[in-house]
């Protein structure tokens, strides 16, 4: 593993169920505070932002400070985040709608936000949220990001030096050597511009050059395909969180989900299911994520093990 800079480097201490990542903040068995988090999603449209929430709330491991929405209808998002957290019993966490942006991507969960009584009056403000906690614990918090990131560059652009306060930045975005249908067992199909990138190029330039360390979970090791069997044993847990789940999989009306969104959770939780190298990333006005010589500016995982990953996810996931 290469972990130029300030990369992964790991170091288990024989004898004891530890093992910490240097910059990473991990430590099981350690007893340390639980990780602060934030998360930025576009829920709604493919549904691999549920399955990364489920996993965020059942896990005590991680703080979630707070949810942010991006890309389009942000308040409709919220509403489906205030219904999720409602019905799981987690509406103590905040929900900031980030600003809505004109799309023609339709939402196939928008009705689950529109039932329910769990919707709130009004969302805080997603950008100033981001920044008032970054103040509040600066160097603490781990920022998720797994829509396109629209709030992240207008954090950037409003206060760029609160922003590098960040512990870090863990993004589902990009496609280095493998694009959008290369499992690994096909036919290799080339890097092309990932759907969080293309949607706003210009913020993920500016991420990538904001000097926040910044860790990648690009398609190479996100195109994780949660099976019939997989699904079948997940959906008939009976839990709260697991029934919505349920639900917004059939409202999501497609057959074979792909986790991508998720392994952003998991990496946090367990870093050696996604281990990193530090590489230089130009995002290009195309929305390419080029790999190019250089000093490393992201922590990259090309590659993951999709029975591990599995294996951890839904035993976590179907916890009571």
């Amino acid at each position: 593993m290469n972990g130029g800079g300030w990369g992964a480097v790991l170091r288990c201490g024989l004898g004891l169920a530890m093992c910490v990542w240097p910059g990473l903040g991990w430590a099981q068995g350690s007893g340390h505070a639980p990780e602060k988090i934030i998360i930025d999603t576009d829920i709604g449209d493919d549904v691999d932002d549920a399955f990364a929430l489920a996993v965020a709330v059942k896990s005590p491991e991680l703080q979630v400070l707070g949810v942010m929405t991006t890309f389009g209808d942000t308040v409709a998002r919220a509403k489906i985040v205030d219904r999720f957290l409602g019905e799981v019993g987690r509406s103590e966490i905040p929900v900031l709608a980030g600003k809505a942006t004109a799309t023609k991507n339709p939402m196939s969960q928008r009705r689950y936000g529109e039932s329910g009584h769990f919707a709130k009056a009004s969302h805080g403000e997603a950008v100033e949220f981001l920044l008032e906690q970054i103040r509040k614990y600066p160097g603490e918090i781990t920022l998720i990001a797994i829509g396109p990131l629209m709030n992240v560059g207008a954090a950037i652009d409003k206060d760029a030096a609160t922003f590098r306060k960040l512990k870090r930045v863990v993004l589902m975005g990009g496609s280095i050597r493998r694009g959008y249908g290369d499992l690994g067992y096909t036919a290799p199909v080339p890097a092309m511009p990932e759907w969080n990138i293309l949607n706003d190029v210009a913020s993920a330039q500016k991420l990538f050059g904001a000097g926040t360390p910044l860790f990648v979970m690009p398609l190479d090791s996100t195109q994780l395909k949660m099976d019939e069997v997989k699904r079948a044993f997940l959906f008939s847990q009976g839990t709260a969180v697991t029934d919505q789940l349920a639900v917004l999989y059939h409202l999501w009306g497609q057959e074979t989900p792909t986790l991508f969104d998720p392994m952003t959770i998991v990496f946090v939780l367990r870093p050696d299911l996604c281990p990193v190298q530090g590489m230089h990333i130009r995002v290009d006005e195309k929305g390419f994520t080029r790999e190019e010589s250089g000093a490393a500016n992201a922590q990259v995982c090309l590659d993951s093990n999709a029975e591990v990953f599995f294996k951890f996810y839904l035993k976590r996931v179907a916890e009571r």
